[in-house]
């Protein structure tokens, strides 16, 4: 291997422009595909076609609307939702809102269809008709109407007195995410347009329609914003470490045909951009910087040692050729394990990023030593070696071996056990940080009007026309009655409160009648006679299904964890299992549900990508290595890093979304690089020099220990700065993966070491 390294070394720098030629040509191609990409906002690309939760609120909404939503929350100050004034501004926004695109239906306390008895007759109209001026005790009793109506308490209107929302249902076609851009646009001008008519009021904007939006913009804002300060943090400290600008350029060589290829093969085929794989050329910037660290650093000591330009750079191609391929390898095998995942967008993620990892690999064996043999050479001196730390903590480590293995030991197990303390939380609203407009409309809303998370349940009755049967809806009274009265729940809308209504209206709004009718046959007249009396746009096909047989029962949430959706909606299921009739079926379903699941299914098919992975590298480094003994101690110092960085995240901060659970698999590649580096190093040692197993690790940390704090340091500022990311999925795992990272390092210069030694010399007794 080193000598067929030699020979292609050689032949690179023999021929520079060849492999500068090739090198340009396949990022031109490759590069091509970025024409191709396409940005994926709607929430729903975060789950993949098996996912359970996702067929289920499909099934859901092909029975009732496929349909998203824009809250516009209104607010002034001082003057109560209840008035004339405020009642002008919320009628202008109702009508405005039917203007927004793809638009089928719009829900105000203005428009809300109220029903009253007038003799014999069944009157619907707008609670609050357009164009009428209302006395404040008119008012007063307009207020105790809609306070009473479970469609409009905690959903248009709560507990604030001055605050109040338009809700703008959209059917989106679904055939270009432009719809979506369009659609926030219009709100947001909308919004605008609101202001400078009404100065003294505020709006709002929240709903799965801005939602979808804000995924796009996190990603945008990211991309402009995070990539230009890792390009100036990680290639200013290139220049640093590496005392010359012509390192920098060959790194940044690297770095940019790396990206380029890999997001052109993303683009050629056909993986979209979502939040998650958007951040692919920032770890591919990342990783590929490693690459060339570890082969500059070696040209570098070699150059500083008086060989030749020429023979330092082939002599550190020769001694890295192999590392960095295993390194490489490992990496992607690492990100390739996300293919497990149940998210989508991590699987792209791994995807890309093994290839960008291939791509570097391949410019860094070859763009690089090209480039770098054309550049000029008296640039490329450098500083003197100064005194070696890494010979003073390599004695250390040696005298203190014993103290090393054993403090290791003592604080995995630590840490460890603060690990069960990790709870599952994924709440969309908290994906995007504070300071985000959408996180801060959503919260406002979440804290002044309503809960933004659901519950939707299709109480099926199994016939034709059942939902009008008395024992069906006193089925759906009785679940609607416990659920409410359940921790978290903020408002339920069923079809039993329509029908309550409805009886006591044609019982000349006597509130004795204020119960369900008793008769279908009565209940199913009551029903046609108000869907007839409703306008267009208003009518109850967004609660009932076409054949009469089925009913929606919305639950509204406050601002509750993922932990305790999750055991709501089994306390749910398993009471209406127990509770309602056998012939009627229901099963909570909703955005929520799919996202308070999301993370434990992220983990449970993650489990099997990570173990699979761990085998495939104990494997190869076991080949090339030669060695089965050292390819199952690199075990060791590669799963304990994840042990301390998930051990440290349970203390600090006990909450992990779904992008953490691919962290394993992810850093799983990257943490071998240092260990596949000191071990290469070591067996060299032992096996060219015949050293000891002590003096094979000064020769180790003497050789490789400045490449591998350099590359560490590298990794931590990009996913330092990728930590700032306003993605929050982004944002934590960039955290926890740098942890990891840092975790490596402090494995692979204390417990490796220490475990290396003590092994070996039990052996050699």
């Amino acid at each position: 291997m080193q000598f067929r390294s030699e020979q292609f070394a050689r032949h690179v720098i023999r021929h520079p422009w060849i492999y500068l030629t090739l090198s340009i040509l396949l990022t031109a191609l490759s590069g091509a595909g970025v024409s191709k990409l396409e940005f994926k906002n709607d929430y729903r690309v975060f789950f993949s076609p098996e996912n359970p939760q996702l067929k289920a609120y499909e099934k859901f909404q092909k029975i009732y609307t496929k349909d998203d939503n824009i809250l516009l929350v209104v607010t002034h100050p001082d003057r109560d939702v209840f008035s004339n004034e405020f009642a002008e501004a919320l009628q202008w926004i109702t009508s405005e809102a039917w203007k927004l695109p793809f638009a089928t239906r719009v829900d105000s306390i203005s428009n809300y269809q109220h029903s009253v008895a007038e003799n014999d007759d069944l009157l619907v109209g707008d609670l609050i008709p357009e164009g009428s001026e209302f006395s404040d005790e008119t008012f007063n009793a307009l207020r105790q109407v809609a306070q009473a109506e479970p469609m409009l308490n905690h959903r248009l209107i709560g507990d604030q007195p001055n605050v109040s929302a338009v809700n703008a249902i959209l059917t989106l076609p679904g055939k270009d995410s432009v719809e979506v851009i369009d659609a926030a646009e219009a709100a947001r001008e909308l919004k605008q347009r609101f202001l400078e008519k009404y100065p003294d009021y505020q709006m709002h904007l929240t709903g799965m329609v801005m939602l979808n939006h804000a995924f796009a913009e996190a990603s945008i804002r990211d991309m402009s914003t995070l990539i230009p300060l890792m390009y100036v943090g990680m290639f200013g400290f290139m220049v640093w470490i590496l005392r010359t600008w012509v390192g920098m350029l060959a790194g940044v060589l690297v770095v940019l045909t790396s990206s380029i290829t890999a997001m052109g093969i993303m683009g050629w085929l056909g993986i979209p951009l979502t939040p998650p794989s958007a951040v692919a050329p920032t770890i591919i910037m990342t990783l590929a910087i490693a690459d060339s660290v570890h082969i500059l650093v070696s040209y570098m000591h070699e150059l500083r040692s008086g060989k030749s330009p020429m023979t330092s750079l082939v002599r550190a191609m020769r001694i890295n050729f192999q590392p960095v391929f295993l390194t490489s390898l490992t990496t992607a095998l690492g990100f390739l394990s996300l293919n497990f995942s149940d998210a989508p967008p991590f699987r792209h993620l791994g995807t890309v990023v093994a290839i960008g990892v291939a791509a570097a690999w391949l410019f860094s064996i070859s763009l690089l030593p090209a480039f770098v043999s054309l550049m000029p050479l008296k640039n490329w001196k450098g500083a003197k070696d100064g005194p070696s730390w890494s010979n003073r903590w390599a004695e250390w480590v040696v005298k203190n071996r014993k103290l090393g293995l054993g403090g290791s030991v003592v604080v995995v197990f630590f840490l460890a056990c603060f690990i069960p303390r990790i709870e599952l939380n994924d709440q969309w609203v908290e994906y995007f940080a504070p300071g985000i407009e959408f996180r801060n409309d959503t919260d406002y809303a979440m804290e002044n009007l309503t809960g933004i998370y659901t519950l939707e349940y299709s109480f099926e009755s199994g016939e034709s026309g059942g939902i009008n049967n008395p024992t069906y809806l006193a089925e759906l009274q009785k679940f609607s009655e416990w659920i409410k009265a359940q921790p978290g729940v903020l408002q339920v809308h069923s079809m039993s409160d329509i029908m309550k209504r409805l009886n006591k209206n044609m019982h000349a709004d006597d509130l004795d009648y204020y119960k369900l009718p008793d008769q279908r046959d009565l209940a199913a007249q009551y029903l046609l006679l108000f869907e007839m009396s409703l306008p267009y746009g208003l009518d109850l096909n967004n609660v009932i299904n076409v054949d009469k047989s089925a009913s929606r029962v919305t639950v509204t949430l406050g601002n509750i964890s993922a932990g305790e959706v999750r055991a709501l909606i089994e306390s749910s299921n398993q009471w209406i299992q127990d509770q309602v009739d056998d012939s009627i079926k229901a099963e909570a379903t909703s955005p929520t549900v799919m996202f308070s699941y999301i993370s434990e299914r992220n983990i449970r098919s993650m489990l099997g990508g990570t173990f699979l992975a761990v085998l495939l590298i104990s494997a190869i480094l076991a080949i090339a290595l030669k060695s089965l003994r050292y390819g199952w101690i690199s075990l060791i110092p590669n799963l304990v890093p994840a042990i301390l960085g998930f051990g440290i995240w349970g203390l600090l901060v006990g909450s992990m979304g779904m992008s953490l659970a691919v962290v394993t698999g992810m850093t799983l590649g990257i943490v071998v690089d240092d260990t596949v580096h000191f071990l290469t190093k070591y067996l060299l040692a032992r096996r060219e020099q015949a050293a000891s197993a002590a003096d094979a690790v000064r020769y180790a940390f003497k050789t490789v220990a400045p490449a591998m704090l350099a590359t560490t340091f590298i990794l931590l500022i990009g996913f330092f700065i990728l930590s700032f990311s306003v993605f929050r999925l982004n944002n934590w795992m960039a955290q926890l993966t740098g942890i990891v990272i840092a975790m490596a390092l402090i494995a692979d210069f204390i417990l490796l070491p220490s475990l290396l030694i003590t092994l070996d010399k039990k052996e050699s007794e």
